[in-house]
């Protein structure tokens, strides 16, 4: 039975996948004490008697965590920053050509980070199909609940007594400097980082990803956009949608609970939106990292998951 173990499990991505596969028959998770969790000698047995690794780390802990290896067979899924554009790790965003067998075929498995996983289902097919040009500037607004800020955050927002301004959308990242700019411009392969504004908002989770495009920088319109994301994107897990407004609205909430990831397009001849939908702690975080679990296992994709569909 595959062994998997979770350095970092007491954290919001660890707890979710944690309680995911503890439901699961074909696996046996390695578990360590509480007074041993920290410690270095513990994790590094942990992690060398794993089939399976996932690292819910802070960057710096991840990258030791990899160092702690000391055998060829145990594969990481590390979900920190750390990797992500690292040479010798496989980028875990399975829809994009290639990558499942990729990832299927590796030990060292960066999964993406939220705002990035929407932000490339959207424009990495564009440039591969030649509708984008690398070069071209991009801006991106991406709205999500605030369980993406972690524990901290997350009882910040559901204190009694809380300020008055947590009621209120709150954009940030205003330095553009952002963990995930990086993976974003490579895994697409822009020459130019985006505009990027992501914006927590008063529910728990959820995520809404838009990246508006003006119609002189495509190779295209919006039939073209469609046809290209319908080609790729024809689910379980990430799927095109041609029509899902909710009554001209489209609300970021609505993937809540799910690990599944809708792709639309909208707007007219000169102005274009592409959007994508999904959760946060889902396609976000814990179900991204389980899809690239079982893509390892040659299990069904979407064991354990929720797609919703």
């Amino acid at each position: 039975m595959t062994k998997v173990f979770i350095d970092g499990s007491a954290g919001t991505t660890g707890l979710r996948i944690h309680e995911r596969l503890s439901a699961r028959s074909d696996l046996t998770l390695v578990t360590l004490l509480e007074e041993t969790r920290k410690d270095l000698h513990a994790r590094q047995d942990a992690i060398n008697s794993a089939d399976i690794a996932f690292l819910c780390l802070p960057d710096a802990a991840a990258v030791e965590a990899v160092s702690l290896v000391e055998n060829d067979h145990t594969a990481i899924i590390d979900t920190s920053t750390a990797h992500r554009t690292a040479p010798g790790w496989v980028y875990g965003f399975p829809e994009l050509p290639g990558k499942k067998e990729a990832i299927a075929a590796s030990k060292r498995i960066a999964n993406p980070g939220c705002h990035a996983s929407g932000f490339i289902a959207l424009v990495a097919p564009l440039v591969l199909a030649g509708l984008l040009a690398p070069d071209t500037a991009l801006t991106c607004f991406s709205l999500t609940g605030y369980s993406g800020g972690g524990k901290k955050m997350i009882a910040e927002y559901e204190a009694p007594g809380r300020s008055p301004l947590l009621s209120a959308p709150r954009q940030y990242g205003l330095s553009q400097q952002h963990k995930h700019l990086p993976e974003m411009a490579a895994v697409c392969g822009l020459t130019v980082s985006p505009a990027f504004c992501p914006i927590v908002a008063d529910f728990y989770s959820g995520m809404e990803v838009t990246v508006p495009v003006f119609s002189k920088d495509l190779k295209g319109g919006i039939a073209d956009i469609a046809a290209v994301y319908r080609r790729l994107y024809s689910g379980p897990i990430v799927h095109f949608d041609g029509d899902a407004a909710e009554g001209g609205f489209l609300s970021a909430a609505v993937f809540s609970g799910r690990d599944d990831m809708q792709i639309t397009v909208s707007g007219n001849a000169d102005r274009i939106l592409l959007t994508a939908r999904f959760d946060n702690l889902g396609k976000g975080a814990s179900g991204a990292a389980i899809q690239n679990m079982n893509l390892l296992l040659g299990a069904g994709e979407t064991t354990g998951l929720n797609v919703g569909i």
